[in-house]
């Protein structure tokens, strides 16, 4: 299998003996060579002299005076954000607990990119090296948003919305920005979906974002997507689960559900309380999932046995965007009670 997601900065960290993963100086200084870090030709010499200082130690400490002397305000509160999320890193002792620490306060205190990024490099991590395209495609879900399509026939399509923008725009950046603010009508585009024929042209294209995936019952793409939910759950939690799609809930002690993202929660927490769905909002809905601990003193004792149902769903714009951590944070675990 080649190498993939090398963009992640995945390479450069420290793979524990625990098996999880922790930051390395070489992590740290990638961040200072990005465009929002970096210098630019008009930086001042107080900026430079902060670069080059964190790049000879990127875990010093760095005073809010230092930050104050820096000409170009775009490049102090640059500086100070990413400080912030430096700070989380190190002070967790790795990248999984700084993950989840993220979600233990009142608010997720650093900018989307970064909790995207942890998420991209925890999933590659647990992919591991004998990672399968289906899966890797899938693990794409859990960090960054898709468009989807429903088809006539009934066939569930999502694809990279940053990728389907770009190419319904021509690729043309802010001139395409300006088309779509003035509604100026977009090319439509048709991308190629991922396929068992030619799964291994993933390896070629995986940080092009340039392949859809089927979400339709009983396809590859879904049933991955299930494996990775339940290997997303056995590395945080050391708990053993089961994920299957499931058509629908007919269940009359329905006792725990969790929404992979903010559209499900709200739904399944109306079906749950029978309130009145709109055939709008329930034609959003794109798939159900059943969730069974292997091992029933794993659970909630009123639990036991009993399935946690799921479910995603797109939002009025047909844009899916999961949030892992719910499953994370949500799961009716014994050792919660």
């Amino acid at each position: 299998m080649p190498a993939f997601w090398t963009g992640s900065g995945y390479d450069l960290l420290e793979r524990r003996s625990d098996g999880h993963l922790a930051v390395t100086d070489p992590f740290l200084r990638s961040y200072l060579l990005r465009p929002e870090l970096a210098p630019i030709p008009s930086s001042d010499a107080s900026e430079l002299q902060l670069h080059e200082s964190l790049l000879d130690d990127p875990r010093r400490l760095v005073s809010e005076a230092e930050l104050l002397g820096l000409a170009d305000s775009d490049a102090r509160e640059n500086y100070r954000i990413w400080l912030r999320f430096r700070q989380r890193l190190l002070d967790a002792p790795t990248l999984e607990a700084c993950y989840l620490g993220l979600f233990a306060g009142e608010g997720v205190d650093v900018a989307p990119l970064f909790v995207h990024q942890l998420t991209q490099l925890v999933l590659r991590h647990i992919l591991g090296e004998d990672a399968r395209p289906f899966h890797a495609r899938a693990a794409e879900l859990l960090f960054r948003t898709q468009k989807v399509t429903v088809r006539p026939d009934g066939g569930v399509i999502a694809a990279d919305e940053q990728t389907v923008e770009l190419y319904a725009t021509g690729g043309f950046g802010s001139v395409g920005e300006l088309l779509a603010s003035q509604r100026t009508p977009t090319r439509t585009i048709e991308l190629d979906v991922l396929s068992t024929e030619d799964e291994a042209t993933y390896w070629t294209r995986d940080e092009r974002h340039d392949l859809a995936l089927s979400l339709n019952r009983g396809q590859p793409g879904l049933d991955a997507l299930c494996r990775v939910l339940e290997a997303w759950v056995a590395h945080f939690l050391s708990v053993n689960v089961h994920i299957k799609p499931v058509r629908e809930i007919e269940d009359r002690r329905w006792v725990w559900h969790l929404g992979l993202d903010a559209e499900a929660s709200l739904l399944l927490n109306d079906l749950y309380n029978k309130a009145e769905v709109s055939e709008d909002r329930m034609g959003r809905l794109l798939c159900l999932f059943e969730l069974r601990f292997q091992n029933a003193s794993d659970a909630r004792e009123v639990i036991g046995e009993r399935p946690v149902y799921m479910a995603m769903a797109m939002d009025v714009s047909h844009r899916l965007k999961l949030k892992p951590q719910n499953l994370l944070l949500n799961l009716p675990l014994a050792t919660a009670q």
